[in-house]
């Protein structure tokens, strides 16, 4: 899986998480984890592939906030159930 970091300028109070990771679910139809933090001006959110960076620049700036940076790191799942 990978995890997918969104630095996202404009998000003001616990709506703007509401509305940006409702906007994460129909982007990425697949997305596991939704998580937005205003506070923190960040968004994250786990998929089976990478997701096109543009693209969610795009979706986010069309709803009236701006995507400043896009991060992807591979995620492993921890924990007891996570061992192989």
């Amino acid at each position: 899986m990978i995890r997918t970091t969104l630095k996202i300028e404009g998000m003001m109070c616990s709506m703007c998480e509401a509305h940006i990771k409702d906007l994460i679910r129909k982007a990425v139809p697949g997305a596991e984890k939704v998580s937005a933090s205003h506070t923190k001006g960040e968004a994250s959110f786990l998929s089976e592939e990478a997701v096109e960076e543009a693209a969610m620049k795009e979706a986010i700036a069309a709803s009236g906030y701006t995507c400043l940076n896009v991060t992807e790191e591979p995620y492993e799942k921890k924990g007891w159930f996570g061992r192989r």
